[in-house]
């Protein structure tokens, strides 16, 4: 009796080896849909992954944060116009009737050397011709500082630079407002990404004073009294 259950016995614990086994395999097996398993990450799948620290960290943009503003600015534009006027008028005025007072009404008076009469010819003719050609350029960098954010996450900037160097003085000023997208990693954005822009840039000294218009010709150029 006991030789003949050892073999029964040996088949039973056989199988329920193999049997673990293949759970087990199935278990570990990549297209395992489990709730157990957690999803595969870079952190711990690769080898050579190192988490930046946390000051090494790129930080979201906040108000009163200082960026980089690239300005370069090139235009080209080419004015001409051509103006031609002619008038002419004539003129001839005859007096046929005129009058006289008698001491109680007024009658026709005879023109004894005939009806006076006027007459006259006015020519007048004007041409003008004009060709403006202008270029200018704008290139710098600009450092910028965010004074507002706006509700949809634009951000608003405003730089200001001022220079002074003995008599030359140097003023710049830029406004605008920019999307956080097309600023780059080392917070630089370049002036074509930004709306709204405004520049205004003056310069005072001897040098701006040996190119700049005198007040008559200014004057001159604005009223062209002829």
């Amino acid at each position: 009796m006991i030789s003949t259950l050892k073999p029964t016995a040996l088949a039973l614990l056989l199988s329920l080896l193999f049997s673990n086994n293949a759970a087990t395999a199935q278990d570990a097996s990549l297209f395992n849909q489990g709730g157990g398993q957690q999803p595969l990450t870079v952190q711990d799948s690769s080898f050579i992954f190192k988490e930046l620290p946390p000051s090494a960290r790129p930080r979201e943009l906040q108000k009163n944060d200082i960026i980089t503003v690239i300005v370069d600015y090139n235009t080209r534009m080419l004015s001409e116009g051509d103006a031609e006027s002619r008038k002419t008028s004539s003129l001839l005025a005859v007096l046929t009737d005129w009058i006289r007072f008698d001491g109680k009404s007024i009658q026709s008076a005879s023109q004894a050397s005939g009806d006076p009469s006027v007459g006259g010819t006015y020519n007048s003719q004007y041409r003008a011709e004009s060709d403006v050609e202008l270029r200018d350029s704008l290139t710098f960098r600009i450092a910028a500082k965010i004074v507002d954010i706006r509700p949809n996450g634009n951000l608003v900037i405003e730089a200001h630079w001022n220079i002074q160097n003995n008599e030359e003085h140097w003023r710049i000023s830029l406004t605008g407002e920019v999307r956080r997208e097309t600023i780059q990693a080392d917070r630089t954005v370049t002036s074509d990404a930004i709306a709204d822009m405004n520049i205004v840039k003056k310069e005072m000294g001897q040098v701006r004073d040996g190119y700049a218009r005198g007040w008559f010709s200014r004057w001159y150029d604005t009223y062209k009294p002829f």
